[in-house]
């Protein structure tokens, strides 16, 4: 009920639910707990947290499938709003959040908020969609398989012929 109040907190990435399911997935790993430091500032009906979010994560590679871990951080910002019962008669629990998300804001009931959905969120929407353990990652050989990060391998890879080369062997039928 206070004007704001300050927090910092560690927690477990197997807390969240969603990303519990990402580290069962095998899409990334949390090798240090998410630590976060927020501040939540109460504006009416309405409360805003903004604050920083650090863990390490260890992800793989999108180009040569190499494990890799890294420092991961960012800001967010997040309104949470009082649901209130003013909801049409026929309209279920689910409706009522729906709306709220759909402007963009996560609803809360009572006194307290939970956070952990949102925190899951911030987190999910940093991640890389595709990572790369390093900016210069050459990948693997097309048609080997070999690392090129580690040297250049020794197929005969041949360049790209374009995408009308399968054209090239087309025979049609006069007829």
């Amino acid at each position: 009920k206070e004007s704001s109040l300050a927090l910092e907190f560690d927690q477990k990435a197997d807390v969240f639910p969603v990303l519990q399911e990402l580290i069962r997935r095998r899409e990334c790993d949390f090798t240090a707990p998410i630590r976060v430091r927020l501040k939540a500032a109460r504006i009416g009906e309405m409360v805003e947290v903004e604050g920083t979010l650090e863990t390490t994560l260890r992800l793989t590679c999108g180009r040569c499938l190499a494990e890799f871990a890294g420092p991961f951080a960012t800001d967010f910002a997040i309104t949470y709003a009082r649901q209130t019962h003013e909801l049409p008669a026929d309209a279920t629990p689910a409706e009522g959040r729906t709306a709220a998300m759909d402007a963009g804001l996560i609803g809360f009931r009572g006194e307290e908020i939970d956070l952990t959905e949102g925190i899951q969120e911030q987190v999910v929407l940093c991640l890389p969609m595709r990572p790369l353990c390093r900016e210069d990652c050459k990948g693997l050989c097309a048609a080997c398989g070999a690392d090129l990060n580690a040297g250049e391998c020794n197929c005969r890879r041949q360049p790209p012929a374009g995408p009308f080369a399968a054209l090239r062997h087309l025979r049609l039928e006069k007829g």
